[in-house]
This record gives structure tokens, C-alpha cells and sequence, in this order.
């Protein structure tokens, strides 16, 4: 396939996407089944294509004075990729599969049309629906922060301590030119380019259990949380086991970890994840029908996590067609979900113990507002400062990221060139 078909096909794919609000890589996995001529060169190209226009999709749209698929693609080649007008003119000359030429008016709009005066959930990417809630977490760097998480994420892994050291893990993976993460001990990163990212699971020290993917946000989330050897814990959110198996880590396999999630099906990965990683204080807690399968926990935890599934707003920059999914309602259910598994996480927190509350979003409603209904429920439980917290974990340095919005530190890519997470941390008395 030429550079103009791989075009008209991110513009077909993008049409599907409009009418059927689907996952990207569900739409794109889609198409080349229907299209089997198409290489794994071409699909990776395509893919490249639309998720860059969905990167780019609000300021794409408002270049072209359009929001139809073609334009989207149109602007974005602009916008993503800095082509100018005579270069996007050369791949739409209708010939075999390129898209039809520019009009007159779309040349005009690629040649002279700018962002200025443009309002800030256009300039930063995002859902309009959000921009008062962006406002409220960022103020008048709403648009900046926006504009950030529609940037390409490097790739970061995090060195499995129970089975290499930080320095051990770059000479296995030297050839991929990792470089220390500049706030994670036991983070490697590799840098965005405009192509595949790295086939990890292909790579010895990945088969081996030396390295994890998991964005350096993550990675200071467990960190933060400060589990010790010999400690209780419980992972009330476990999913596919990613901070578990950090936490594991930290506690040197000693102590019990419980790896819990409400819904089993989500823990299936973390079997595998466990024998690969050498885990071996984790233990495995699934759903029983109405029975309480933690009920033997209740007061005996010094840590509880609640990684709480949530918009997941922090996470745009590795799935960036998720901001144009998400709708009001989801939000609303998402902080109610938030609110429940608090109240159910208290319950097992012994006194003096901890409750760590962590989400991969950068909204107030999922973070410090949270935080604030909880405290405001529980007042046997307060809050970490931030210093608190960092200090705590061995990492002072990350004091600068108290949030100023209330309780936890705050991450994000403009302040700490990671993914956008929350952390708060509430001691029992």
C-alpha cells in the first residue's frame, strides 16, 4: 500500500468510529480482516495514522472548520504531523486508492487557518463536556495539560526487584536504548517514536520476569503506598495483578499479599503474571457468590489498595480514542463505584494501618473530592501530606507534587512527564 491509500484508510476507519463509538483497535482489527492484503507494515501504518487524528481530533477539526472524518485526518496530518499544505495535496490526488484531491476551501484552511483564539478544550484536545472540570483541576493550564496527554507516551517498564537489579535490567535491554525514569528507582524508559513501540514480550528479560510495562506513574503509586516486608496487604482492585506485583516486590516476598477483584474474570492474567514475576506471598482471592471471600480480613490489614477503576483521563496519551467515548454518565457512575469501594476498603484497615486510594484520572471528582466525602465520613482515618507521603516512601522529591487541590499527590505529564495518577494515603488512628 502507498502513503495516500494507508490515508484513505484511517479515513475510512475513522468513519466507523464516528458512527459506532467503538474501541480503536476493535475497528482497526476489524479492517484488516476485511482487507488481508494489507501487511502488518500497512496495518501499523494506518493505526499510526488514526490515533494521531484522534490525538489531535478537537484542533484537527477546528482547522478545517469540519469534524467529518476526512477532515480530522486532513487536519491532523497538519496538527500531529506538521505536514504542510502542498505535502497533503500530494497524497490526495484521487489516483488508485489516495484520497480525493483538497478542495479549494480545505487547501485554504490547511495554508492559513491557526488555533488562535480557539477555546481550551480545543487547544488541549478534550471533550468539551469537560472543559469546566479541566479548569477546575488545572485552572489556566487546562489547555497545556490537555495538550499534553494527547502527546505520544514513551514506554516505561519497571524493574522486577525479586529477580534483577535496575543496572542488570539496562544491559539486558541495551539494544533498545532505555534510560533510568527520573523519579521511579526501578523504572527504565523508552522513548515515543512515530512507529511501533518494541516488541517486549519478545524480549528475554521480559520472558525471564526482569521487566513489567507499567507507565512510571504506576510504578510510583505502589511506591508511595510503602509497602514493608512482613506487612499485611490487600489489593482490593487487583485486576491483572500490575501493582500487586510491584507491591510484592517491595515486600521482598514476606508478609501476605491478597490480590482481590469483584470481578474475577479481571484477574485471570495475574496467574501467569505471578510464576513469571517469582511472587510467591501473593495469594489469590476470588469472588464466592454471595459469600464474603475476605471476611477473614476485616481489621487485620496495615495496608489496603484501592486502585479504583475510574475514567481513566490520565491514560489518554496511550489511548487517546477513550476521551472521545467517555460520556457524563460514565463519570457519574465511575465516582459512585469510587465512593462504594472506599467504604468497603475501611472495613479491613487495622488501627494505625493505611488506606491508599489511587486513580489513573486527573479529574477533582475522581480525586480530591473523593478523598474529601471519604475523610468527611470516616473521621477515625486522616489524610498524608504530601511530604508525608513522599518521605515516607524514600522519595522526598515527589513532595512537590501535593496536590494544592486538597489531600494526595497529584501526577501528570506536564509536571512529571508520567501518565496523570492521584495517590492519597489515609492512616487509621
Amino acid at each position: 500500500m502507498t502513503p495516500a491509500a494507508h490515508v484513505s484508510a484511517a479515513i475510512e476507519i475513522l468513519g466507523d468510529l464516528a458512527e459506532r463509538r467503538r474501541p480503536a483497535a476493535e475497528a482497526l482489527k476489524d479492517w484488516g480482516v476485511s482487507h488481508r492484503f494489507a501487511g502488518s507494515g500497512d496495518r501499523a501504518a494506518i493505526a499510526g495514522l488514526v490515533f494521531d487524528a484522534l490525538r489531535k481530533k478537537a484542533s484537527a477539526a477546528w482547522t478545517m472548520g469540519d469534524d467529518s472524518p476526512r477532515a480530522v485526518m486532513l487536519g491532523a496530518l497538519r496538527e500531529a504531523r506538521g505536514m504542510d499544505a502542498a505535502a497533503i495535496a500530494a497524497l490526495c490526488t484521487g489516483e488508485r486508492h489516495a484520497p480525493a484531491p483538497l478542495s479549494d476551501g480545505e487547501r485554504a484552511r490547511l495554508e492559513t487557518a491557526t488555533l488562535d483564539g480557539a477555546p481550551d478544550h480545543v487547544r488541549g484536545d478534550y471533550p468539551e463536556w469537560l472543559a469546566g472540570r479541566f479548569t477546575a483541576a488545572f485552572g489556566e493550564r487546562a489547555a497545556e495539560e490537555g495538550a499534553a496527554l494527547a502527546a505520544r507516551a514513551p514506554v516505561d517498564l519497571r524493574v522486577n526487584i525479586l529477580k534483577a537489579s535496575r543496572e542488570q535490567a539496562l544491559a539486558k535491554l541495551a539494544h533498545l536504548d532505555p534510560a533510568p525514569t527520573p523519579f521511579s528507582p526501578i523504572g527504565l524508559r523508552i522513548e515515543a517514536g512515530r512507529g511501533r513501540g518494541p516488541a517486549l514480550t519478545a524480549e528475554t528479560a521480559y520472558v525471564k520476569g526482569l521487566v513489567e510495562p507499567q507507565d512510571e506513574a504506576s510504578q510510583l503509586a505502589a511506591l508511595l503506598c510503602a509497602a514493608a516486608p512482613g506487612e499485611q496487604v490487600l489489593d482490593l482492585c487487583a485486576g491483572g495483578g500490575g501493582k500487586a506485583l510491584a507491591l510484592a516486590g517491595q515486600m521482598h516476598n514476606k508478609g501476605q499479599l491478597y490480590a482481590y477483584d469483584a470481578d474475577g474474570r479481571r484477574l485471570m492474567p495475574i496467574h501467569e503474571r505471578l510464576a513469571r514475576a517469582g511472587a510467591r506471598n501473593i495469594q489469590v482471592r476470588q469472588p464466592r457468590g454471595r459469600a464474603d471471600a475476605l471476611s477473614d480480613l476485616a481489621g487485620r490489614c496495615d495496608l489496603v489498595l484501592v486502585d479504583a477503576p475510574c475514567t481513566g483521563a490520565g491514560t489518554w496519551r496511550r489511548h487517546p480514542d477513550a476521551k472521545w467515548r467517555l460520556a457524563p454518565g460514565a463519570l457519574e457512575l465511575r465516582v459512585k463505584e469510587q465512593a462504594a469501594l472506599l467504604e468497603q476498603a475501611a472495613r479491613f484497615v487495622k488501627p494505625g494501618g493505611r488506606l491508599a486510594y489511587v486513580t489513573c484520572s486527573l479529574l477533582r471528582d475522581e480525586n480530591e473530592e473523593q478523598a474529601a466525602g471519604f475523610l468527611a465520613a470516616h473521621p477515625e482515618f486522616a489524610a498524608l501530606s504530601g511530604t508525608e507521603m513522599a518521605e515516607g516512601a524514600g522519595l522526598p522529591k515527589l513532595a512537590r507534587f501535593a496536590s494544592p487541590r486538597g489531600a494526595g499527590i497529584r501526577l501528570s505529564p506536564t509536571a512529571s512527564g508520567t501518565d496523570g495518577f492521584y495517590v492519597a494515603i489515609f492512616r487509621r488512628a
